[in-house]
């Protein structure tokens, strides 16, 4: 096995082209136009669920025991759960994520007839007006109200524009790309993941290499709100790894450097072997990694285990600062999973009965159940009691 070259500069080009495309889960045609015509302009010929999700297939050795690398197209954001009598709009999230990282983003309105422009404010959002109750004011999506740049002052005023309930509201990213390789956005997770899959593709289809298995390359648009892969597995699919992120906060194992390795998340564990794999690929690659388990946390995979496919299941995550909010990564992390997502498509297949659905005991897994061997340590004497202090 041999990771390949990644081409940071066409990652982070495409990162920045992905940042700029609005799609908040429910509104992700746009999104899924784009990535469909660069998988094509790769030598590609990938193929699209009703609702949008995309499969594009590198061919292998053989069709059975096919490997999937899965990411998402989606965001977070809102809709508009209320025009209310101010002109202003309630909004409802889109995804789990905190009012507090929605207060003065500025955000864009899609309607039937058109989008307009807006700023989420909290409802007091004046201190010459409120003072101090503006430091006070309590946190959540029923205390922040969408003002919107038009000529609107009543609930007559914002109907008569086209806005109603249900439109969907996706908020700017306003991404930094730093000197220093540091990048700060929103939606980072899943556009980052997004982006290393294209440049693992490029990689591959510049490469003069063959897949032992095919490879199928998933993107999905509705995994914010859980659904990720429920339906787009296919049978011969043995194996799913899961580009996404991995959160940096105090108690976590994660960094904004090198690929971290998930282990578990709210769903369970991941697959032993499969991640086991991915760790020895680390160590024989010499890429930096790290393990981490995530309590409140899930992917793709968990979609996919949860509507009963029999897949292997294993998640790659750059780690991410303050995720599901002003989000920050570094390209060190970025370049890092794509080159392990080269390694692990390249590398051979090794569990021979994954290309049956169903068989017999032979050949299947072992996990170690012996003892683990200790160093051996020359053994220290108990003190004699007289020595014991009371």
């Amino acid at each position: 096995m041999s990771r390949l070259k990644i081409d940071v500069d066409y990652l982070l080009g495409q990162l920045k082209a992905l940042l700029s495309i609005d799609s908040p889960t429910g509104y992700t045609d746009t999104i899924v136009r784009h990535v469909t015509e660069e998988l094509e302009s790769l030598g590609l010929e990938p193929e699209l669920t009703r609702r949008g999700a995309i499969r594009a297939v590198v061919r292998g050795g053989r069709r059975e025991g096919a490997r999937a690398i899965i990411t998402h197209l989606d965001t977070l954001g809102a809709q508009v759960k209320m025009v209310k009598d101010n002109g202003r709009l309630e909004l409802v999230a889109i995804g789990h994520w905190s009012a507090r990282f929605a207060e003065g983003a500025r955000a864009t309105i899609y309607t039937e007839k058109g989008s307009y422009r807006g700023t989420v404010l909290p409802l007091k959002a004046s201190g010459h007006t409120y003072n101090d109750e503006v430091d006070t004011a309590p946190v959540g999506w029923q205390h922040v109200e969408l003002r919107i740049d038009a000529m609107c002052w009543t609930r007559a005023d914002t109907l008569s524009l086209g806005i109603d309930v249900g439109d969907f509201v996706a908020i700017d990213p306003q991404p930094e790309f730093l000197d220093n390789g540091f990048i700060v956005s929103r939606h980072l997770d899943d556009k980052a993941g997004v982006a290393i899959a294209l440049a693992s593709l490029k990689s591959i289809m510049d490469s003069d290499v063959t897949l032992p298995v095919d490879t199928h390359w998933l993107f999905t648009i509705a995994e914010e709100v859980g659904v990720g892969a429920a339906s787009i597995i296919t049978p011969e699919i043995a194996s799913m790894v899961t580009i996404d992120n991995g959160t940096t906060a105090p108690g976590q194992n994660s960094s904004e450097f090198g690929a971290t390795i998930g282990m578990a998340d709210m769903a369970g564990p991941f697959d032993y072997h499969l991640t086991k794999k991915l760790v020895e690929i680390c160590r024989e690659e010499d890429i930096r990694y790290q393990k981490d388990i995530f309590r409140y946390y899930r992917s793709d995979s968990a979609s996919a285990i949860e509507a009963g496919h029999d897949v292997r299941t294993a998640l790659i995550a750059f780690g991410i600062d303050a995720s599901h909010g002003y989000e920050r990564i570094h390209t060190h992390a970025l370049r890092s999973v794509a080159e392990l997502t080269t390694a692990y498509v390249v590398s051979p297949l090794e569990i021979e009965r994954d290309v049956s659905e169903v068989s017999d005991l032979e050949g299947f897994t072992e996990q170690p159940t012996d003892p683990a061997e200790q160093p051996k340590k020359r053994r220290k004497l108990p003190e004699p009691l007289s020595a014991l202090k009371d």
